[in-house]
Parts: C-alpha cells; structure tokens; sequence
C-alpha cells in the first residue's frame, strides 16, 4: 500500500546554556520572532518558509551538542522507516510515537507522523 512522506522541518538543537544565544541568532538571521510554544517550554518556532517547510528550535538536555537534524513527516512511519532504511538509514532511537534514524555519514534525523496539515497535503511526495 501507498505512503506519503516529505522533508518537513529543519530543527536547530541547543542544550542549554546555547539556547537563548542560537534562538535570537537565527530569530535575528531569518528576520522572525522565536515564538515559544505556550505548552512545552523546550519548543520555539521561526515559523514557516518555502513549501510550508518549517524552522524550529528545541532544546535539548545536557551532553547534547549543538546541531540541526531534519524531520521526515508521513502518514505511514512504519513504511516510511523501511523505505529509508532500504536507502541506507539505520534506526538510533524509538522515540515512542516517533523514530530517530541515522543517515549513511551518522547525521540524526527523525521519522514523525503529520506536522504541517495543508502543507502535506500539498507537498508530499507518494511512495508504493
């Protein structure tokens, strides 16, 4: 059966004591507001660009080192971990209600369920 996925947001990770540096850097560099999210302090968002692709930032615990990893977003994660683990991903971490992948070169990057509505629809690439 048919799934749909597409790279959906580049999420910037900042432990702690680099949170409030990096969020006003990119805030400043991309000439948005870090909009906290109101239900989980961790979470801020530079809201959306081209395609409805998003740019957020998280923060992250202790021992993380600053980076960026990228969200997949789909409507079937199961099929969409397969597809990319065929193309050389390997599984990191079971997040739950999420996956985290490594690509072939180490790069973190997550596997998650619908994020951006109509900008899936839209965008989504549709996969056998």
């Amino acid at each position: 059966m048919a799934h749909r996925s597409r790279l959906a947001i580049l999420l910037l990770d900042l432990p702690p004591q680099q949170h409030a540096a990096g969020s006003a850097f990119w805030a400043g560099a991309t000439g948005r507001t870090a909009a906290p999210d109101p239900q989980d302090a961790d979470w801020a968002s530079l809201g959306s660009f081209a395609d409805g692709f998003h740019l957020e930032v998280q923060r992250t615990g202790e021992g993380t080192p600053p980076r960026w990893h990228v969200d997949v977003e789909t409507d079937d994660i199961p099929a969409e971990v397969a597809r990319l683990e065929a193309l050389g991903a390997r599984r990191h971490r079971d997040m739950g209600s999420f996956w985290q992948l490594t690509d072939p070169a180490g790069l973190v990057f997550c596997v998650v369920a619908v994020q951006t509505g109509e900008a899936f629809e839209k965008y989504a690439a549709t996969w056998p």
